[in-house]
């Protein structure tokens, strides 16, 4: 560990914040493919950051 190790789980939240403010951004996308590859990328942001904010838990 760093001499921060409270910073995972920061920026863990930061990354599922993020994930849910570009989901409302993302679903006015005209092209339903592209809508779908925008949130098919915003789900593994979400995977990685539910990961990052959770480690510590086990």
């Amino acid at each position: 560990m760093g001499r921060h190790p409270q910073r995972t789980p920061f920026y863990g939240v930061l990354m599922l914040i993020g994930v849910m403010l570009s989901g409302l951004w993302i679903r006015d996308w005209p092209w339903l493919w592209l809508r779908a590859i925008g949130f098919v990328a915003l789900f593994v942001i979400a995977f990685v950051g539910f990961i990052m904010t959770f480690r510590d838990l086990s």
